[in-house]
């Protein structure tokens, strides 16, 4: 595989635009105020989780065009180049356009992120990531305050970074999962004939035309079919238990924490992104929120907080998609 993946950073830089506060006095203040932000969110989610924390993350503030440089290097890092070939073929070229649509759509949509440790790069420590237009401009929009909206954000990102520090074969475990999707890529003969033939079957039934997976899903081989939905159910599993403890700490200690909660909830459920969600196959991102959020309540709810943690216990301990839909299910499997 030979993506261009200049290419791609040209895209999403043209889509990602910025904001009139991203480079004032702001900024500096954010940059000051984050690492005192993670260090204290991180200490709460470690008492919440149980997860135990190793060293000390990276904490950076970065504008859009950082982050979608940032991520392309990650992708570019996971895929990198097989072959020597002068001119990337036409897929590659696709592969390129359409990750740089989605990185510069996301670039005005990501308050934070974490980010791993390349399986490359064992030296180099992870980061936590806070976008400062974006921030910003949610700050302004909705006159939120923002000691507690920037703390509310640390919750979330810490709790990501205890899951793959704290949980010891978790992001091999993920890696894995990546290369498998990439080594089971293969040409299928008759595909746009297949992907046109299930679009006139969904119209037939009055189904979307764009299933949950989106685009990604519909180009996928059977094999890599499969892969996806464990790539989907860890991280609805993530995400969920990720929301769920940043409310339970929000819920304490925040008194807007309902208001910011409520925001985020009708942010990810914004209309006039739908469509865009459903082509990418966002939409089942937006979903992994709920379900997994939905699972790790009802595990509670039947065998308490603590039966949560089996599922850190090895990967055939993680709930599949079916499970996630019963957690009687997946309690009765593995415990």
């Amino acid at each position: 595989m030979s993506v261009p993946w200049s290419v791609a950073v040209k895209v999403a830089e043209n889509l990602a635009g910025t904001h009139p506060l991203a480079e004032s006095y702001h900024l500096e203040a954010l940059a000051e105020e984050a690492p005192s932000l993670v260090a204290r969110a991180e200490a709460l989610v470690e008492e919440e989780t149980g997860l135990t924390s190793v060293g000390v993350p990276d904490v950076e503030v970065v504008g859009r065009g950082a982050w979608v440089k940032r991520n392309i290097d990650f992708f570019s890092a996971i895929l990198p180049d097989t072959d020597d070939r002068a001119e990337p073929t036409l897929a590659e070229r696709f592969t390129a356009l359409e990750t740089g649509a989605l990185l510069g759509f996301m670039s005005r949509k990501v308050l934070g992120q974490y980010e791993l440790v390349l399986p490359t790069d064992a030296e180099s420590g992870d980061a936590v990531y806070f976008l400062a237009p974006n921030i910003f401009a949610l700050e302004r929009a909705h006159q939120l305050r923002p000691s507690e909206f920037r703390f509310w954000l640390a919750l979330h990102e810490c709790t990501h970074r205890l899951q793959f520090v704290g949980i010891p074969w978790l992001r091999d475990y993920f890696y894995e999962l990546v290369i498998e999707i990439v080594a089971a890529q293969e040409h299928e003969p008759g595909r746009l004939k297949r992907i046109v033939s299930e679009m006139k079957e969904a119209s037939e039934k009055d189904d979307p035309l764009i299933p949950d997976s989106g685009l990604v899903g519909m180009l996928a081989s059977p094999s890599q079919v499969e892969i996806l939905g464990k790539v989907q159910a860890l991280m609805a599993m993530l995400e969920g238990h990720g929301h769920v403890v940043m409310d339970r700490i929000g819920e304490r200690m925040l008194v807007t924490n309902k208001r910011m909660s409520n925001l985020l909830k009708a942010r990810r459920k914004d209309p006039r992104t739908a469509a865009f969600y459903r082509f990418t196959g966002l939409e089942m991102k937006m979903r992994q929120y709920e379900m997994g959020e939905r699972f790790i309540l009802d595990v509670e709810k039947m065998a308490g907080w603590d039966a949560i943690s089996l599922a850190w216990e090895s990967p055939d301990y993680l709930p599949s998609l079916t499970e996630l839909e019963s957690a009687e299910s997946w309690l009765a499997r593995v415990s």
